[in-house]
């Protein structure tokens, strides 16, 4: 009767092991996601307010034109993709996170078709790509073992 507690105290360490494997895994992916986070969002800070730059100079030409009604609407884009900018450059990665989950909280709709529009896109790029791979390999298959200089004999002679 030994055995059963020494496999009841096996199993309770097992799990014991598990458990504290799984903690460390989830505790090194969140310092991934966080260190990514940051790299990403001051990349993309960086981005995002050298578009607003432009579009800023954009409606500077546009008023240097006349054109007053478009040029308010440049500058109005300008002014929330600097805050935008601002914001990426300035927050922590924790508080994007947390941020972002919050929308994905308050608007389960958009992440959700946000997320439909991303998989179509990538779907239409796999696509595009697999059927360029898929013509290069033909054209590949069709002149295996050939040489460089390789003529098929109904064209000898007609360059």
């Amino acid at each position: 009767m030994q055995e059963q507690p020494d496999m009841k105290e096996n199993a309770r360490e097992l799990v014991e092991r598990a458990q504290d494997k799984t903690q460390e895994v989830r505790e090194q992916a969140r310092g991934l996601i966080r260190e990514q986070t940051a790299t990403r969002s001051t990349q993309a800070g960086q981005q995002v307010q050298s578009i607003g730059q432009a579009l800023r100079q954009t409606s500077e030409q546009l008023r240097a034109q006349g054109e007053d009604v478009p040029a308010r609407v440049m500058e109005q884009a300008a002014g929330r993709l600097d805050s935008i900018g601002s914001y990426l450059l300035s927050s922590d990665p924790d508080r994007i996170l947390a941020d972002a989950e919050d929308f994905a909280r308050r608007n389960p709709w958009a992440v959700a078709a946000g997320t439909a529009l991303v998989g179509f896109a990538a779907s239409r790029f796999l696509k595009a790509s697999g059927d360029r791979r898929y013509r290069a390999s033909v054209v590949d298959l069709t002149h295996e073992g050939e040489p460089e200089d390789y003529e098929p004999r109904h064209l000898v002679g007609q360059g």
